[in-house]
């Protein structure tokens, strides 16, 4: 999995000066974030945080890194994980 940095601030085309995209850049300007964590930030489509991501590529404003999480860490926490997924389940069930 990748992580990205803006290294400096673009001009944006009109497509990407929306609210969303500029939210995408401000956390790519503070700090490492993976594609899946902009999703989740800025509520676009994960196809066109790719794209933008591409854009930004193109024009040599990212660093990247890769992110390696070892299956040891994930397995420590998948009780954890399966335990809110059963409490999420019960207590929407009992509404």
């Amino acid at each position: 999995m990748k992580e990205y940095r803006l290294t400096s601030w673009p001009d944006l085309p009109p497509t990407y000066q929306a609210s969303p995209y500029r939210r995408m850049l401000s956390d790519m300007s503070h700090r490492y974030v993976s594609l899946s964590q902009l999703v989740a930030s800025s509520g676009v489509r994960r196809n066109d945080v790719r794209q933008f991501i591409d854009v930004l590529e193109s024009r040599g404003l990212l660093a990247e890194r890769e992110l390696f999480v070892s299956d040891t860490l994930l397995d420590s926490f998948r009780p954890f994980g399966d335990w809110v997924r059963r409490k999420l389940n019960l207590s929407h069930g009992s509404r």
